[in-house]
């Protein structure tokens, strides 16, 4: 993996390598980027939502201490940001960028290399397992470590587009097909 960092991302132009879309490549099935973004939002906040209702439950922390630790959390969660997305760079075997745009709440790496579906599943999981599921299922067997369930709670509802990226793989790749990007689109080909 060779790591760059590719600036500010306004426009698909500001990709500095796109590839090309390779014969007999079917595009994914997937919604433009505003619902995109609706979608990984909404789920996004659903989720938060269910995850911290159940660290107050079985933390039996009162709404008072929560709200005293939420910013605190959330804070924390959001030092996970660039790890998070370096653990998905790891996945590269080529070069992978990373792109920002933090008014429209975006940090993502981008790589055109294909990739099968597995690998595809275990990069765009990776990170979600080692700072959200994982550190909540600690959380799940030790409730009075309720920060350590609020962080993940949060980590685990940042994923969300990566679940949809997930969802789609696993629902429209067929067996043996490699996927991958073309600017901000994902392609899948025999």
């Amino acid at each position: 993996m060779i790591f760059h960092y590719g600036g500010k991302y306004r426009t698909e132009e500001d990709f500095k390598v796109v590839g090309e879309i390779q014969e007999g490549s079917v595009a994914f099935r997937e919604p433009d980027a505003k619902t995109f973004g609706l979608i990984a939002n909404g789920g996004s906040f659903l989720t938060v939502a269910i995850l911290f209702v159940v660290v107050c439950l079985m933390s039996g922390i009162g709404l008072k201490v929560f709200a005293t630790r939420i910013a605190f959390a959330t804070v924390l969660s959001m030092i996970t940001l660039i790890p998070h997305e370096f653990l998905h760079a790891l996945c590269f075997k080529e070069d992978v960028y990373l792109y920002h745009d933090f008014s429209k709440g975006l940090l993502f790496v981008h790589g055109i290399e294909k990739m099968s579906k597995a690998r595809f599943v275990f990069m765009s999981m990776l990170p979600n397992l080692v700072f959200g599921f994982v550190p909540f299922a600690v959380f799940l067997c030790n409730p009075q470590w309720y920060m350590l369930g609020l962080c993940s709670a949060m980590c685990i509802s940042m994923g969300f587009g990566d679940y949809i990226n997930v969802f789609n793989a696993i629902t429209q790749m067929p067996k043996g097909a490699e996927t991958y990007l073309h600017k901000f689109h994902s392609y899948w080909v025999k």
